[in-house]
C-alpha cells in the first residue's frame, strides 16, 4: 500500500515549474488542439488542454489553482471552437479540483496512478459534457460509448508521453 499512498513530507511536496511554464504549456495545448482538429478529422480523440489541466493540479496538489486552471483553459477552449462557452470550463473544472485533490491522498509520480487517473477523468469530462449538452441545454448530441472509450484512451497515451516531459522542467531544490 505503501505505492499508492504518500509515505513522508517529502512525498508530499508541491512541484514547481519556471513561471512562464504555466502559461505557454496551457496556450501551446490549446493551439495545438485547435489546428490539430481543424485539419485532422480523427484528432477529437485526443483532448490535450485536459491532460495539461490534470497535470498540472496532480503537480501542484491545490484544489483551488486546479479548479481555475481548469476553468480558464476551459474557457479558451470553448471560445476556439464551436461549441457553447463554458462546457469545458464546467468539465475541466470539476477535472482540475479532483486531479489536485487525489493528488494531495495519493502518490502522483507512479505511472500507473497517473494513467489511470487521466482516463477516468477524461470520462468523467465526457459525462459532464454530454449532460450539459442534454440535459441543460436540451440539444441532442450524437455520442458513442466507444468514441469516449478511444478519447480516454487517447488521452492516456498522450499522458504517458507529456507527463515525463514535463516532468523534466520541474525546479527541484
Amino acid at each position: 500500500m505503501s505505492v499508492l499512498t504518500a509515505n513522508s513530507r517529502r512525498d508530499l511536496e508541491i512541484h514547481r515549474y519556471p513561471a512562464p511554464l504555466y502559461l505557454l504549456v496551457p496556450v501551446a495545448a490549446l493551439v495545438l488542439q485547435a489546428l490539430l482538429s481543424r485539419y485532422l478529422s480523427r484528432f477529437p480523440y485526443f483532448d490535450i488542454p485536459l491532460v495539461i489541466t490534470v497535470y498540472f493540479a496532480l503537480g501542484r496538489r491545490s484544489p483551488i489553482q486546479g479548479m481555475f486552471l481548469g476553468v480558464f483553459v476551459g474557457i479558451f477552449e470553448d471560445a476556439l471552437t464551436h461549441h457553447a462557452i463554458g462546457i469545458n470550463g464546467i468539465a475541466k473544472t470539476v477535472a482540475g479540483f479532483l486531479a489536485a485533490s487525489m493528488g494531495v491522498r495519493i502518490d502522483v509520480q507512479n505511472v500507473f496512478i497517473r494513467v489511470l487517473l487521466n482516463f477516468v477523468l477524461t470520462l468523467l469530462c465526457s459525462a459532464i459534457y454530454l449532460g450539459i449538452y442534454r440535459g441543460l441545454l436540451g440539444i441532442e448530441l450524437d455520442w458513442s460509448w466507444f468514441t469516449l472509450l478511444f478519447q480516454a484512451l487517447g488521452n492516456s497515451a498522450i499522458a504517458l508521453l507529456l507527463f515525463p516531459l514535463l516532468d523534466r522542467f520541474q525546479i527541484r531544490d
